[in-house]
């Protein structure tokens, strides 16, 4: 048994620290908001991000960097892929390479391009070589929260790590599959999220099953040829990591990036949907990058093309939505 520390208390980080309370004698749970961290001290809720779920005993709030990695074996980020780099950079001085480090955050940084883990490893490495696993599924926080049955994968280029976090992490509800594919996993882990947007649009736009099936699986198609260019492993995006959580992102009601395309669907500007969000809904940023891996991969992505072009640059869903229809006939 190791100490955990998961930093970052939104709801999906609030939902794991109930999960893995059982497995760790101690928890602590980073959050960025002092007077959050107080009132979940006090109430043992997170009246925020997940309310309506109690945190067991041993899970701890902090709002201190420091204080919430002391003595912790395990390190769990559970934040925005925009905000990772500089998050890491203020955890170095309390970083040891004993630590193991495990993203769970589903994003692509802008500009550079890289996966969180990469981003993780460029941040540790000057210091000391970090050990780096990634975890990702088709999991909303709620459900996990609430004990339902969980499944998902935890991947890294050592066997051993991946084994080692899927022993500290597994319970009775919540299932975890080695990989050492870590890029086949946080590339789908993204690009699902673009392509949630685009599920969002057609179910805003009252468009039926048909148009549904055909986006999840040309979207599929996508991620698999982006991560293969990368490197991955094909089998990686038929997985948990792959399908397993598009599948959940593009047809969940709680998906905040499908409740993004709903209402851009409806006429709301993206400034608009933001301001209301109290959570990061990460397909926004991604499509950005997606659009770039794809151009420097030299790879066709017109899904997360006509995404980007729809939320950057001002065209109608219903534009989108033609542009991809009137392509010129192909193979499958």
């Amino acid at each position: 048994m190791k100490n955990l520390s998961i930093i970052g208390g939104g709801s999906w980080g609030t939902a794991l620290g109930i999960a893995l309370a059982p497995r760790f004698p101690q928890v602590k749970l980073w959050v960025y908001e002092d007077d959050l961290a107080e009132r979940i001290r006090r109430s043992r809720v997170n009246d925020v991000y997940l309310p309506g779920f109690a945190l067991p005993g041993n899970v701890e709030a902090e709002s201190d960097l420091g204080a919430a990695l002391e003595g912790a074996e395990i390190v769990l980020s559970v934040v925005p892929s925009h905000v990772t780099r500089e998050l890491y950079r203020r955890m170095l001085p309390h970083l040891r390479p004993g630590m193991c480090f495990v993203s769970a955050t589903k994003g692509l940084e802008n500009g550079s391009l890289l996966r969180m883990s990469e981003v993780i490893r460029e941040v540790v490495a000057p210091a000391f070589e970090p050990q780096v696993a990634v975890i990702s599924g088709p999991t909303f926080a709620r459900e996990v929260a609430a004990g339902e049955p969980t499944a998902l994968v935890v991947a890294s280029e050592r066997g051993e790590l991946a084994a080692e976090v899927q022993a500290a992490f597994a319970g009775p509800a919540f299932r975890l599959y080695t990989s050492s594919d870590p890029t086949g996993v946080e590339i789908g882990g993204a690009i699902k999220n673009v392509v949630a947007i685009g599920a969002g649009v057609l179910h805003g736009m009252g468009l039926g099953h048909n148009a549904m099936a055909a986006l999840i699986t040309r979207g599929l198609a996508e991620m698999a040829r982006l991560a293969a260019a990368m490197g991955a492993q094909s089998r990686t995006l038929a997985g948990l990591a792959g399908l397993g959580d598009l599948v959940l992102t593009c047809n969940g009601e709680l998906s905040r990036n499908r409740t993004v395309g709903i209402e851009l669907a409806r006429g709301r500007n993206l400034e608009e949907i933001v301001a209301s969000m109290r959570m990061v809904a990460e397909g926004i940023k991604t499509t950005n990058a997606a659009v770039e891996l794809a151009g420097r991969h030299g790879i066709e992505m017109p899904i997360a093309a006509q995404m980007y072009k729809m939320l950057h640059h001002g065209i109608s869903p219903r534009e989108a939505i033609r542009s991809l229809m009137d392509r010129s006939l192909k193979d499958e």
